[in-house]
């Protein structure tokens, strides 16, 4: 009777756990869709719905590194194939950000918790606005490679701490600099994983990982990432994808501001 009550009791748990790991992975590939249709890893939206469902906030960042890294892994193996890579032009923003995004994860060990969740919300914000509302008019003009180096290692040292791959702040902060838009999209897809993968290894250094969540939210990231990419260059306009990934960045950074205010 003993060991009936806790055979029950383990199903349960072990049912619980299943579920939990289908939503996730749900979750994931929902997401993973959506921004890699809009060019865009999906991480800095997995982020806080994985820390909303009740995960570590750190342990989310970790696993949604992952997962950002995986998808846009998966476009980049299709700009590979498309062979429309500039690879002097990624090579040194490559380089920084794989120097400098474990640093900033290292220092997010050092810094209050809540001051890292504040500043990934004004990340939200700004990464909404920039899709909804952003223009794509330079403000400076630049040819210099010594600019690529700098925009890497402060998008690197940003993107660790705050536990994102950096494509949302590399991109518009780029575009800014005058490097073509099309150009600096396929250059994020590959310089991302990067950045991520550095992160991630320095944050499981000293957080605890479940490596078969990790094992779930990845494929299904991979998954996504494939059919994102495929639509995103044979079906949809960007303009609307844009529009709808600003929409649930903005409705994640509410739902953190009303954290902090109430």
């Amino acid at each position: 009777m003993i060991y009936l009550y806790k055979d029950i009791i383990l199903k349960k748990f072990v049912d619980l756990s299943m579920n939990e790991y289908i939503l996730f992975s749900l979750i994931t590939l929902v997401l993973s869709i959506v921004f890699s249709m809009g060019g865009a890893g999906a991480g800095v939206a997995v982020i806080p719905i994985f820390s909303f469902l009740g995960l570590d906030f750190t342990v989310a960042k970790a696993i949604g590194l992952f997962a950002g890294a995986s998808t846009t892994i998966t476009s980049s193996v299709m700009n590979l194939k498309r062979k429309v890579v500039d690879f002097k032009f990624m090579l040194p923003i490559a380089l920084m950000m794989l120097l400098f995004a474990p640093l900033g994860a290292y220092s997010s060990s050092f810094i209050d918790e809540s001051v890292v969740k504040f500043g990934f919300m004004l990340l939200l914000f700004y990464s909404a606005s920039m899709m909804m509302f952003g223009k794509k008019k330079a403000l400076f003009q630049n040819d210099s490679r010594v600019i690529l180096f700098f925009v890497g290692g402060v998008v690197g040292f940003l993107a660790g701490l705050l536990g994102v791959g950096g494509g949302n702040i590399l991109i518009p902060l780029l575009a800014l600099f005058s490097y073509e838009p099309k150009k600096v999209a396929v250059a994020v897809s590959f310089v991302v994983p990067f950045s991520a993968l550095g992160s991630f290894f320095t944050y499981i250094s000293y957080v605890e990982i479940d490596w078969i969540m990790l094992m779930c939210v990845s494929i299904s990231a991979i998954v996504g990432g494939y059919i994102g990419n495929y639509f995103m260059h044979f079906k949809l306009k960007q303009e609307h994808i844009k529009k709808i990934m600003a929409t649930i960045l903005y409705l994640l950074a509410l739902k953190l501001l009303y954290h902090f205010v109430f």
